[in-house]
């Protein structure tokens, strides 16, 4: 490694990690074309699992995120997915929300150091891991449990019945819903994108099942989010000399490849399958998270383990982060194929061939 910017530390690249990370970009890619949330909750990390500092980690991915975010926004436009209106109107509350999220870590990378900002990245990464990805794999079962169909919550129904002017009518994510409950949704995805480069963790759920948007049109609008949130806040990191610009090049190399495959996959298959896969991934990479956290402990002298288990730990959190990118891959790809055969076997019927 060598030093920049203050005391934090940008890594030596070598050809394995290079490969490592451009597949990691593309599946990250696959994911967010796919399910609209960034991808980022696997790339960043994916890039702390390489040694990368959490700092580094959060602010080279928001980087690579808004043009990969413009790519897939535009492909979903054109599937008539991305409700605009509702993505800008959010956007302007992430925005600021994106800024207060810099200035905490900011404070915490001063106040406790490369250790501190490492835990306090992977702490917020379990809690919101395993609280929103429970929470929508439930969803996703629940629904696959009924046949298929999604339906507005019951908590996005009764806030629609609040007439708090300015009521706002969203024409693609088919509700209308008054401006101020769209306002805390769009800062918290802001706050959490600064925090841990992931805010479509809020803003998906949050546009589903607090506005009532359907999981297709939450996914994809995201997108429009995400592509403000990280060109925003790219630069405020840029400013700070956090952005290290060697592995923002390379993971977008292989996110733009994936985000396009994963925009196609959202045409092949049910509205619930997307909940599934984020579900599925935001769970097992809270596994590979929470491995990781004795590491920082040990570092700012909180816990005490020993150097041979913290380096089984550090195995059993890079292994469980690799299983899933595997796991949202086959998910994605595998669901995309069986579409695909089915198609294949039960073509649409011609005009030609009615007679």
């Amino acid at each position: 490694m060598h030093e920049m910017a203050g005391n934090i530390q940008f890594i030596d690249l070598n050809s394995t990690a290079i490969l490592f990370l451009f597949i990691v970009g593309f599946i990250g890619g696959l994911v967010s074309g796919f399910i609209g949330s960034g991808g980022a909750f696997v790339l960043t990390p994916g890039m702390m699992s390489l040694g990368v500092p959490a700092a580094v980690a959060v602010a080279s991915n928001m980087c690579h995120k808004f043009p990969k975010a413009l790519v897939g926004a535009i492909k979903r436009y054109k599937y008539g997915q991305v409700d605009l209106k509702l993505g800008l109107t959010m956007a302007a509350s992430a925005a600021v929300g994106v800024q207060v999220g810099i200035k905490i870590q900011e404070w915490i990378l001063k106040t406790w150091g490369q250790a501190g900002s490492n835990l306090y990245v992977s702490l917020s990464f379990v809690a919101v891991l395993v609280l929103v990805g429970g929470y929508v794999f439930y969803d996703a079962y629940k629904i696959a449990r009924q046949g298929g169909g999604e339906q507005v919550s019951s908590l996005a129904r009764r806030l629609m019945q609040i007439h708090l002017p300015p009521m706002i009518t969203f024409k693609t994510a088919n509700t209308r819903i008054s401006l101020w409950f769209t306002l805390p949704i769009g800062f918290a995805t802001g706050l959490l994108a600064a925090t841990i480069a992931v805010g479509g963790f809020i803003g998906v759920p949050g546009m589903i099942y607090v506005l009532g948007a359907p999981g297709l049109v939450a996914s994809a609008t995201e997108l429009v989010i995400a592509f403000v949130m990280g060109f925003g806040g790219t630069l405020k990191w840029a400013l700070s000399g956090m952005v290290d610009i060697r592995l923002t090049l390379i993971i977008l190399a292989g996110s733009l490849l994936g985000v396009q495959l994963g925009a196609i996959g959202t045409t092949y298959v049910k509205e619930h399958m997307i909940k599934v896969v984020m579900g599925t991934i935001m769970l097992i990479v809270a596994v590979s998270r929470a491995l990781a956290v004795p590491r920082y402990l040990t570092d700012l002298g909180l816990m005490a383990v020993s150097p041979g288990m913290l380096s089984l730990l550090d195995k059993a959190s890079f292994l469980s982060m690799c299983l899933a990118l595997l796991v949202g891959a086959v998910i994605i790809l595998g669901a995309m194929w069986r579409a695909e055969v089915s198609v294949a076997a039960h073509p649409e019927p011609t005009e030609e061939s009615w007679g």
